[in-house]
């Protein structure tokens, strides 16, 4: 039992690591390209994982580059300033897609049911009765 834990511990990390590697965003990627950690944490599982760990991956949190504005970033569309998710009630866009089709849905609804009442009304004055088109009324 103890020859197993070491070994499920190094491909638990080896897997871990890939994973990790290969989800992580080209721009957090440190030292090598992302291809080659890759290849260094496929095929070195032990000394690749903990170089990932301790060198790969640009873990502070701060983005950097000379390209990158310094203040807080402008919040992306369906998520808070905070970088949460907004719920369906709280974007004014999603509310606004349901507005036009419930719209939309009303004037279809008003359209069936103008049909509908020229039809009954066609039915009950005997206009627009199947196979009477020949039969003499009266």
């Amino acid at each position: 039992m103890l020859r197993v834990v070491p070994v499920v511990a190094l491909l638990a990390l080896w897997v871990w690591a890939f994973i990790d590697c290969l989800t992580t965003p080209e721009d957090e990627v440190r030292h090598l390209p992302k291809v080659g950690w890759v290849i260094v944490v496929l095929f070195f599982p032990l000394v690749g994982s903990i170089a990932w760990l301790v060198a790969g991956r640009d873990r502070t949190g701060a983005r950097r580059g000379p390209f990158r504005p310094s203040g807080p970033a402008a919040p992306r569309p369906g998520y808070r300033a905070d970088g949460r998710p907004l719920a369906p009630d709280d974007d004014p866009e999603f509310l606004a897609s349901l507005k036009r089709g419930d719209d939309a849905h009303e004037d279809m609804l008003k359209q069936w049911e103008a049909d509908l009442r020229r039809r009954e009304d066609d039915l009950r004055r005997g206009d627009d009765l199947p196979g009477d088109g020949d039969r003499p009324r009266g």
